[in-house]
């Protein structure tokens, strides 16, 4: 929900990151569940706790390390959230989006979304690295409910390239580049925390969604807000509920993002020196 003290509470949380570091990235990165590696790839890192932030919603989800990582990838400034926070850790809309509007604040034009998904795909397998080309919300929530602070953004706003087709170009290219092969798909986020059904799965695939997963949607619609344009990386960690006579845990999640991680620190870093060279780091 947009209270009356968003703005100047997003605004005193991005003066604090300017009072840490001089630089000034366009580009920012959200690591998901298992994917926290590619951190160490950024060149003179300021590491901010979550904590350090004002009124900054802190993360409780395992493989989520709650920093911000401030410094540079191959001489681009970048900001690098190493963790989210979800609706399942009682957290409500607008506090889940509330990171993503700081780095807009903070001056992120540009934001790379990453998570951990289940496969609803039959082809898809474990490990698979995918674009998020639309998404389906079923967390039943909106960040931008409420009064519209004219601000953050206008009361109703377009959402058909809610993935930029710019982005999801430049990431075929850079895949390609690293003999990757990037299949794209329909990401669709539920509020969690519990795993979804069989019978939900089957429901989900008549949709058309192919990935899903409990983060991503809602950071998306704050970013689409504030005019920030935005790529989705999904990491196929599983396979959903019902695709494989399997138990599904949070353990297994982690270990499939660490096995495709040098594999996505390649890809993302790619991608990041792509968008940077293209010049266009705005919506």
């Amino acid at each position: 929900m947009q209270s009356p003290e968003l703005y100047n509470q997003i605004t005193e949380a991005a003066w604090f990151l300017e009072s840490r570091t001089p630089l000034k990235p366009a580009i920012g990165v959200v690591l998901g569940s298992g994917l926290g590696g590619f951190a160490s790839q950024i060149s003179d890192p300021v590491a901010i706790s979550y904590s350090e932030i004002p009124h900054f919603p802190q993360s409780t989800a395992p493989g989520h390390s709650g920093r911000l990582l401030i410094g540079t990838l191959q001489g681009t400034p970048i900001a690098v959230m190493q963790g989210r926070v979800h609706g399942y850790e009682g957290y409500g809309a607008g506090q889940v989006a509330f990171p993503t509007r700081v780095l807009a604040r903070f001056g992120i034009r540009t934001l790379i979304l990453t998570n951990a998904s289940g496969g609803i795909r039959t082809s898809f397998h474990e490990g698979q690295l995918v674009l998020i080309a639309d998404h389906i919300n079923m967390t039943g929530q909106n960040p931008t409910t409420g009064p519209n602070d004219e601000r953050l953004g206008v009361r109703f706003f377009d959402m058909g390239d809610a993935y930029s087709r710019r982005l999801r170009t430049l990431a075929q290219a850079a895949a390609k580049a690293e003999g990757m092969s990037l299949a794209e798909g329909v990401y669709i986020s539920l509020p969690g925390p519990s795993y979804e059904t069989p019978a939900e799965i089957r429901a989900f695939r008549a949709l058309g969604a192919d990935m899903v997963g409990m983060s991503t949607v809602l950071e998306t619609i704050a970013a689409r807000h504030m005019g920030v344009e935005v790529l989705g990386v999904s990491c196929v960690t599983n396979m959903a509920a019902g695709v494989k006579d399997q138990m599904l845990t949070a353990e297994e999640v982690l270990e499939a993002g660490k096995r495709v991680e040098a594999e996505f620190a390649r890809l993302l870093t790619r991608i990041v020196t792509a968008i940077a060279a293209s010049g266009e780091t705005n919506a």
